[in-house]
Parts: structure tokens; sequence; C-alpha cells
């Protein structure tokens, strides 16, 4: 592979916004590929995939460069030049890369992938919390899982079109799919490829979804007709399933705290053409309250610490801190508390999250069904996804029935 100068500045630039000033990788590649229009298909996929790169093994690589946070543009070259190193690639004749002491590099990573938490690129405190609540071994696969990069898989609009149908519209133009055993509704692509600039993708026929994140609305078992309230929508990723599986039929209530991710679901809906959500911003408790007793089924989808999806947000490892997670354990308490009382006699609830804790899992299900909201409660069963075992993002769903 040559280097391109124009690439490897973006790719710097990129860099210079995720690490010294806080910007989300997401949002930074996203602006970076519309930089210059003449850069084909293998010149964004090497500035987006190269800058999550840098940013998944920032602590293994910033080891090697031996440099320190806040990095200058220096810094990031040296990082840059180790990250090159490591994959094989000639070091072109820049000043930048003057001096790079390519054995040193070598031995250096030689010597740092005997440790996990430099092997694995995560802060202390994120290799003893994983350590702690799934023990060394399962640890040491989880989080190698968890820095592979994902796949992009979509799932099927059936409200619009079938598996079938998709994966033959995607083929002729040169989109290669597969099915995936026990996720119906899934097609996962063979390479990765900018779908959202296809027709299909504009008239609604599927959206991106991993393949995890598909299971928790089929764990609802909902039914055409059913009233369900989806109590944690945000942009509606699920609410969406939710209503290709009740095939427009009954009523989806999909509330969140943030106004704003509720018009984007609204703006989904409207593409996808499900016409049975209803939104509603959750602005008091009132909103909660006028619910009680009245769905057949309520999905929490709780906040969580985001453990699961770290292959598809790499930067989370450097944002997230450990008293967020003790917070948002509290948080999670509340909302199951509250919330399970939308549930009518009967009725269902799911508890998700895309953590691998099983302190944000089966611990908080388990303290729910002791304390006095949770006694009208039995757990049916409980699905503990994780990366090194499905190949797919971490998650946990409970499903939870309100008793006579």
């Amino acid at each position: 592979m040559r280097l391109h100068r124009n690439l490897c500045f973006s790719v710097i630039d990129g860099l210079t916004l995720i690490f010294n000033e806080g910007k989300y990788a997401d949002k930074v590649i996203q602006q970076l590929l519309k930089r210059d229009k003449r850069w084909g298909a293998r010149d964004r996929a090497f500035v987006a995939e190269t800058t999550y790169d840098i940013v998944r093994w920032k602590r293994l690589y910033a080891e090697i460069a031996e440099v320190k946070e806040p990095f200058d543009r220096e810094n990031l070259w040296r990082m840059f030049a180790v990250w090159a190193t490591l994959k094989g690639i000639k070091l072109p004749d820049w000043k930048y890369f003057e001096g790079t002491p390519l054995r040193k590099i070598k031995g250096r990573f030689d010597e740092l992938s005997k440790i996990r938490k430099f092997k694995e690129s995560i802060p202390d405190w994120m290799d003893e919390i994983g350590r702690k609540e799934l023990g060394d071994a399962v640890w040491n696969k989880e989080i190698a899982a968890l820095n592979q990069q994902a796949d992009v898989v979509l799932r099927v609009n059936t409200l619009k079109t079938t598996k079938e149908k998709l994966q033959t519209e995607l083929f002729d133009l040169d989109i290669e799919t597969d099915f995936l055993e026990n996720h119906p509704n899934a097609l996962k692509l063979k390479e990765r490829a900018n779908v959202f600039s296809t027709e299909a993708f504009k008239n609604g026929y599927f959206e991106v979804q991993d393949a995890s994140s598909q299971l928790v609305a089929e764990y609802l078992n909902v039914q055409p007709g059913m009233r369900v309230v989806d109590a944690c929508a945000g942009a509606g990723g699920k609410t969406l399933h939710i209503a290709s599986l009740m095939e427009n039929k009954g009523q989806i209530i999909a509330m969140d705290i943030y106004d704003n991710k509720l018009h984007e679901l609204k703006r989904r809906a409207k593409r996808n053409g499900a016409h049975n959500i209803e939104p509603r911003v959750i602005d008091s408790t009132k909103v909660i309250k006028k619910l009680y007793d009245k769905a057949d089924r309520v999905l929490i989808d709780a906040p969580c610490s985001g453990l699961g999806v770290l292959r598809r947000n790499p930067d989370a490892k450097w944002k997230l801190q450990p008293e967020f997670i003790d917070k948002i354990k509290e948080t999670q308490q509340e909302i199951i508390q509250q919330y399970s009382r939308m549930v009518k006699v009967g009725g269902q609830l799911v508890y998700a999250t895309c953590s691998v804790l099983p302190s944000e899992n089966q611990e908080q299900v388990e303290k729910f069904l002791t304390s006095e909201a949770g006694t009208n409660f039995k757990l049916i069963k409980d699905n503990k996804v994780l990366s090194h075992k499905s190949g797919f993002d971490g998650f946990y769903m409970a499903l939870l029935e309100r008793k006579a």
C-alpha cells in the first residue's frame, strides 16, 4: 500500500479532534469524508478505517511511540508511524517519519502484547472491571472480540419487502450479502459498502442494525393489535423493528427524554412506512403514570455503559469513566422500578442493555425481582449475548411477565 499525503493529513486532523477536543469519532469521520469529492471508495475507506484503527489502539500505539496526551501533531504522526509499521506499510520519505525506529516498534509491540491492558488497548479501570465481573478467561476472549471491526448487518423492513427480494436488489448493485442463522430479518454484507446511498435504503427497505440488537424486539413476543410501549426508544431502531413485527397493526408508544431523538424516529418511521408509532416525550412522571397497567408489552432498552458495542464505538473506551457506570446502574434500577408499572396483568416486559457486565444485566433483574415493585413479576428467560461467542455485539435481554 502506498500512502497518500492528503489522506494521511485527513487522518491526523480527525485524530486531533477526537483525542484533543473530545469529538465523537463517527461524527468526525462523517465530516472528513466530505472533504474531497474526488476521493473514491478506497480513499474514503482508508480515511475511515485508519482513523478508527488508531482510535481503537490508542493506548498501545501511544505507549510504543512513547507519547502522552494531549497529543500534538508531531505525537500523532509518531502514532501513525507505529500503525503503518505494524501493518507492514512502507513509510514514505516525509519529514514526519524521519528517524522512525522500525525495529524498536516491533520489539515494543511484542513486549507489550504480553500485558492485556496494552495488548487490548483499554484503560486500567476497564480491564479491572471486566476481569472482576467476567473472570480472566472470559474477559480475555470478550475484549479481544470487542476490538475487532464490526460487520455491517442490515435488518430487512418486512413492511415493504422480503429478505430474498432485498438480497437480489443489492446483488444487482454488486453488494453481496449472507443470511444469518437465528436472525430471520438479517442480511450481513460480505464486504463493507456505502448502503446509505442506495435506492433501497431511501425507499425504507432496510435499516442498518447489528444482529444482536435485532434479537431484542423478537424477544418481546409482540403480536399485531397489541399496545406496546418502547420506553427508551431513542431514534427508534428497535421501535421500527417492533412495528414491522406488528404488521403496522395496534399501537406503539415510543418514549424518550430527548425530543430531538423522537424527531429522528418520526423521520425514519415515515421512510419505513411504519404508521402505528406515537412518539411521546417524557417531560414529567405524569407521562409514565398515565400508562400504568395499560401496556401488553413494555421494552426497556436501558441506558448503559455500552461496553458490548465497543467494536462500532471504539472512542467510547476513552470517553467512558468508572463513575458513569456506578451512576448508570442507579438509573437502570430507577427506570425498571418505575416503567414496569406500565405492564398490565399478564403482560410482558423486556429489560435489555448493550453491555456485557452482569452488574448492569442479570444483577439488575435479580435486584428488581426481590424489590416490592418486582414481586408481581417472574423471570421467563434471559439471554446473555457475548461478542466472542456470537461474532456480533454484546447484549443482554430478560423477559419478565406480570403475574395475576
